[in-house]
């Protein structure tokens, strides 16, 4: 099932965020930076921080926004749901929960009046891609960043896919 985080949360978020940069650095050449606690704190007040919850244990999180202008450009003035920093548990992995996630984005977006599901991922990262696509995104292509005080370190110069469902 998917709910709003809370802050009782917050140290099993921060947890997953830690895992899932090891995991990166050992699968892949580019991974996160550190998210900072205010930052995850805020989005939990805002109801952008997501779990999904099995038996009672947090299996998979990820945030949302309703803007993100420097990535989207343009694009960003249609009504979307953005995507981000989808992580799930070591133990779960496997378990095709952006599926789960699609679907609930896509009745969350409904309600909430938006046209597309949008995210994003390293440029290069085939892997992530193909799964993307497997899940029911169209890859739009890429789009290269300069430096972006307003996004976390690894947006710096960063080269990413870009992908949208329409809702």
């Amino acid at each position: 099932m998917i709910q709003p985080s809370t802050l009782t949360d917050l140290d099993a978020i921060i947890n997953l965020y830690t895992s899932a940069i090891e995991h990166q650095k050992k699968v892949f050449t580019k991974h996160w930076q550190p998210f900072d606690r205010k930052m995850i704190e805020t989005e939990i007040h805002e109801n952008r921080q997501w779990k999904l919850v099995i038996d009672d244990r947090i299996v998979c999180i990820f945030a949302i926004t309703y803007n993100d202008p420097i990535i989207w450009k343009e694009k960003d003035a249609e009504p979307s749901i953005y995507l981000h920093r989808i992580v799930t548990h070591s133990q779960h992995r496997g378990r095709f929960f952006v599926k789960d996630i699609v679907a609930w984005a896509k009745e969350f977006g409904k309600q909430h009046e938006k046209k597309f599901i949008r995210m994003d991922t390293f440029g290069d990262n085939q892997k992530l891609i193909d799964y993307y696509v497997s899940c029911g995104f169209k890859f739009l292509g890429l789009t290269t960043l300069g430096t972006a005080a307003d996004l976390p370190k690894h947006y710096q110069n960063a080269s990413l896919s870009l992908f949208e469902i329409s809702i």
